[in-house]
Formats: structure tokens, C-alpha cells, sequence
């Protein structure tokens, strides 16, 4: 395993579990110090504990990406452990399928609280770090931000929402040597996807169906690799860029 992240800092959402957990396992294992943050406590104590039996250096911490003070709490603490940021990925996410006319307003909120309000609470509270390290970002997005799929209005409006603020912050920030790309998986095999196989009885099954073109899934570490690619010195030219990762859905 390379060491390219020596003496760096990542901090990780969602680490407690599938594409963060395998992220944030990826950065340990390549020398990064790693902030994982997750609500779940319990998981994301293993995680920071599995990289530190391996060799690395890690911390584990609660956070919510919902609330404002949590993720300024978060980079705090981090900035204060390490003494700066180098990255942030943001992956923590909600998701799921529920038809348009039987979508409420309070689970319409909480996905948008979870996938557009965290990335941007915690990459306004970073970058003030990133700028002094000449870090980047690394957003988890989807498919769901790149086309339309059948009932998921609200998952699909917010990771629309994420591919916009990582177009957006990619041109605010690029010419002050900051690098804000995002990651657009398909279907992968984590506990996230337990999310989507709740179907109520009348969808239809071939809507579901054009969200998949191969019999197999992506794997988190699949995901994991391409995240830490776009946070490393090899793709210091890359910004704004939304890398696909599921099998061609998004071809057409």
C-alpha cells in the first residue's frame, strides 16, 4: 500500500459504515490521519480502532450532520488534534425509495438535512483550514445527482443539489488552490442499499430496474479507491469532476 496522505489529515463522514467506513480504512492504510465522524458511535469507534490495530492514527467522533454546531465542533476538534485539515469527504447520506404522492414533509426535510445541509455545514466550516493547507473535498453524490429515478424524488433532488454545490464551490474556490470534486456511485453493496429494497407494492418494478445495468454491485472499497484518487497529488488537475462509478448507467 502506497503512503501518499503521510502526514495529512482526512476527515470522514459517515465512517461508521460501508463506503465511509471503507474510505476512511483506505486513508488510514496510506498514511493519513484520520477524523472519523459518524452518529453512529458505536461504529465508528470500530472503525478508528480497526485503523489504528493496523498501524494508523485515528479518532472517533459523534457528529451530526444536521446541526450546524455539530460539524463546526467536528473540524474543530480535528484542527485541534492535528493541527489542520488536508481533506474532507463528505459521505454520510440518507436515501430510500418512496413514491412521489406518499412522500411527507418531514422525511422530504430529513433527507435533505442529512445529503445537502451536512456536505454544506461541514465544507463552509473547513474551508477556512483547507485553504491554508491546499486541501479538497470529496462529496459523495449519486446517479440519483446525474438522471432521474423513479421513486426517489427527494434522494434524487438532493444529490442534484450536491452535484450543484460541488460545481459551485469548484469554481469559488479553484483559483485559491482548493479542489472540490464528487463521487457519483451506483448501486454498491452496503448497508445504505437495505434503504432502497423497501418497496411499497405498486411500483413499477422496471422503473426500479433502469438504475442497474449489471447483475453485480460496486463494492464500498471501489468507491473508497476512486475518493482517495481525487483527494491525492495524481489528480491535482481534477476539479469540479463527477466520476461515475456504476457500470454505465448514466451513459444513456
Amino acid at each position: 500500500m502506497s503512503s501518499r496522505f503521510q502526514n495529512r489529515v482526512a476527515v470522514v463522514t459517515g465512517a461508521a459504515s460501508g463506503m465511509g467506513r471503507a474510505t476512511a480504512l483506505r486513508f488510514g492504510q496510506e498514511g493519513a490521519k484520520v477524523c472519523c465522524a459518524d452518529l453512529n458511535i458505536e461504529g465508528v469507534e470500530q472503525t478508528a480502532a480497526d485503523i489504528k490495530a493496523a498501524g494508523g492514527e485515528a479518532t472517533a467522533n459523534k457528529l451530526d450532520v444536521t446541526d450546524v454546531d455539530s460539524c463546526r465542533d467536528l473540524i474543530a476538534k480535528a484542527v485541534d488534534s492535528y493541527g489542520g485539515i488536508d481533506v474532507l469527504c463528505n459521505i454520510a447520506g440518507l436515501g430510500g425509495i418512496k413514491p412521489l404522492a406518499d412522500e411527507t414533509p418531514e422525511r422530504w426535510s430529513m433527507v435533505m438535512a442529512v445529503n445537502v445541509n451536512g456536505p454544506f455545514f461541514m465544507s463552509q466550516a473547513a474551508l477556512p483550514h483547507l485553504l491554508k493547507s491546499k486541501g479538497n473535498i470529496v462529496n459523495i453524490a449519486s446517479t440519483a445527482g446525474l438522471i432521474g429515478q423513479a421513486y426517489m424524488a427527494a434522494y434524487c433532488a438532493s444529490k442534484h443539489a450536491v452535484v450543484g454545490l460541488t460545481r459551485t464551490m469548484a469554481l469559488e474556490f479553484g483559483r485559491k488552490g482548493i479542489r472540490i470534486n464528487a463521487i457519483c456511485p451506483g448501486g454498491t453493496n452496503t448497508p445504505f442499499l437495505a434503504a432502497f429494497a423497501d418497496m411499497p407494492e405498486d411500483v413499477e418494478l422496471d422503473l426500479i430496474a433502469r438504475i442497474s445495468l449489471l447483475p453485480e454491485m460496486a463494492e464500498p472499497e471501489d468507491i473508497a479507491n476512486s475518493v482517495c484518487y481525487l483527494a491525492s497529488d495524481e489528480s491535482k488537475f481534477i476539479n469540479g469532476a463527477l466520476l461515475s462509478i456504476d457500470g454505465g448507467v448514466v451513459c444513456g
